[in-house]
């Protein structure tokens, strides 16, 4: 698990929204409050987000984005070829990060020993409040009828009150 950051895609029928917290950790001080972990990619079709080490989540973001190039934007197929090759890759094998992508018609978490994982609800989340993310956006997607980007919105609130790694500042983007 990745202290320092939380990030939430929450998928229904009317689309996509990714939220992310603005805190950056160094040990146990808090070096910046608004920093943005997402970024639209290939042609503003997909967004991504990340947790752990920036400058790894950075050279991955550069993987990722020419895997899509590779593969003209099919998600599955490009975080599947990143897994494989940051899996067997001496060097990227030692990268500290996890990725969360989303297309308008999947969301993928993206791991360094192989992983591609999509979410059986619509909802995923990474990082180190992700499970309180993830929690509290389950509970709202049953039991509201708010958007996926109010859900989003209101679950990263929920991760901001329990985890200490995460804060309110949050990012959004939306497909």
């Amino acid at each position: 698990m990745f202290k320092g950051t939380t990030i939430l895609a929450v998928r229904t029928a009317e689309g996509v929204a990714m939220a992310g917290d603005g805190q950056v950790t160094m040990g146990h001080t808090v070096m910046k409050h608004g920093a943005c972990k997402l970024r639209r990619m290939h042609d503003d079709k997909i967004i991504g987000g990340f947790a752990g080490s920036t400058a790894d989540a950075f050279t991955l973001f550069e993987k990722f984005e020419a895997k899509l190039q590779e593969f003209q934007g099919h998600l599955a197929r490009a975080a599947v070829a990143l897994a494989k090759e940051w899996r067997s890759d001496r060097v990227l094998r030692k990268l500290e990060a996890l990725l969360l992508v989303a297309d308008k018609n999947q969301t993928l978490i993206i791991s360094g020993v192989g992983d591609v994982i999509e979410s059986d609800d619509g909802v995923a989340a990474i990082g180190s409040g992700g499970a309180y993310a993830q929690a509290a956006a389950r509970a709202l997607l049953r039991n509201t009828n708010l958007t996926p980007a109010d859900i989003a919105t209101e679950a990263m609130k929920v991760a901001a009150e329990t985890c200490i790694y995460t804060n309110d500042h949050i990012s959004m983007e939306t497909l």
